[in-house]
């Protein structure tokens, strides 16, 4: 079985870059809107890389991304082997980063907790 090592961690960053310029420069449905690659894993084996991103708007507008790019999986894939100099290009699975929505509630909570502390006397 392989590690994930640096290499693999070069190829994820390769995959992340060159999967978000071909949705930007590329895909033309525009079910898919307003998204950011934030990261790629791939699989020990390399055979499968889950790409996570985020979106722009509300659960709707989330959920026509997830289908436009599951639907784009194969394009997206065929357009990466160009662009990647490997023998195999792993299979894409896009998955909904909510890490930053949830950064982004812990952040507010907190602001709001000192904001109170500040308005109590001691």
């Amino acid at each position: 079985m392989a590690r994930s090592g640096p290499r693999a961690s070069r190829l994820a960053e390769q995959i992340q870059r060159d999967l978000a310029e071909i949705v930007r420069l590329e895909l033309k449905d525009r079910r898919v809107g307003m998204i950011t690659l934030t990261g790629v894993e791939l699989s020990p084996d390399q055979s499968h890389a889950k790409v996570f991103y985020t979106s722009l708007g509300d659960e709707g507008a989330r959920k026509h991304s997830q289908i436009a790019l599951d639907h784009a999986a194969g394009f997206l894939r065929s357009q990466l082997a160009h662009a990647l100099k490997t023998r195999t290009v792993p299979q894409l699975h896009f998955e909904y980063d909510e890490s930053v929505e949830r950064g982004s509630r812990l952040s507010r909570l907190i602001d709001e907790a000192v904001a109170s502390d500040r308005r109590e006397p001691d």
